[in-house]
């Protein structure tokens, strides 16, 4: 099972990502999160990374597809993955197809998860972070209110120095001009499965999983659930 989640920015391709991976056992592969850890690394690599991402902007395709595929090669990849913030653009599609392509690979399924960009927004500025184990949350719907720590493991929560309005809009700008094309590229082929972003995690999970069982991926997995 070899899947791209797509959407705009907040969509929480990171939230379904993740539960993905719990339910199928397979890499949730987050290249927003290679790109953080390159940049927190202070590597020259990180550092021209960070002066594309710290504008709203997307880094270099060659810059990114060789970030990608570094990681698609380890190991825990061999059986599927769920690859999160890649591509973005066309070209990055067509150099993800031919790089799998090398390796006897393919992405088998893209899923769009759609959100009108007001609610894009709303959630991007509105995200905390948890330091500790990377959860994301909502303040409209963070319930240990006032206290700046994670529900799940206790962390502090921090706000991305990106999540603020101004990036935000200009992540949209981008995201239309460059990512939305992506969508169709995908549809083109009958990989492209679309989803109600802004109904409850639960309903977009449970859309997502049937259509994975139904399509046969979720056999590809090794799930017993």
């Amino acid at each position: 099972m070899r899947l791209v989640l797509l959407g705009l920015p907040g969509a929480g391709k990171g939230t379904q990502g993740r539960q993905l991976a719990a339910q199928y056992h397979t890499p949730h592969i987050s290249t927003g999160g290679i790109i953080r850890a390159a940049i927190a690394s202070g590597s020259e690599l990180g550092e021209e990374a960070n002066r594309y991402i710290s504008q709203g902007n997307l880094i270099p395709d060659a810059l990114a597809i060789a970030m990608v595929r570094e990681r698609l090669l380890e190991d825990d990849c061999k059986l599927g993955w769920v690859l999160d913030g890649y591509p973005r653009t066309v070209q990055q599609a067509l150099d993800l197809d031919a790089s799998l392509a090398e390796i006897g690979s393919a992405v088998d399924m893209a899923i769009d998860i759609r959100i009108r960009p007001s609610e894009a927004i709303s959630r991007i500025t509105q995200r905390r972070i948890c330091r500790q184990c990377g959860a994301a949350f909502h303040l409209k719907y963070y319930r240990v209110r006032g206290k700046g720590v994670c529900e799940r493991c206790g962390g502090e929560l921090y706000q991305r120095a990106d999540d603020n309005e101004k990036t935000a809009r200009q992540r949209l700008r981008v995201h239309m001009a460059s990512s939305h094309p992506v969508v169709h590229y995908y549809a083109l082929d009958g990989r492209l499965y679309s989803f109600d972003g802004e109904r409850s995690i639960e309903e977009v999970f449970k859309d997502v999983q049937h259509v994975l069982e139904t399509t046969g991926l979720a056999a590809d997995t090794g799930d017993q659930t």
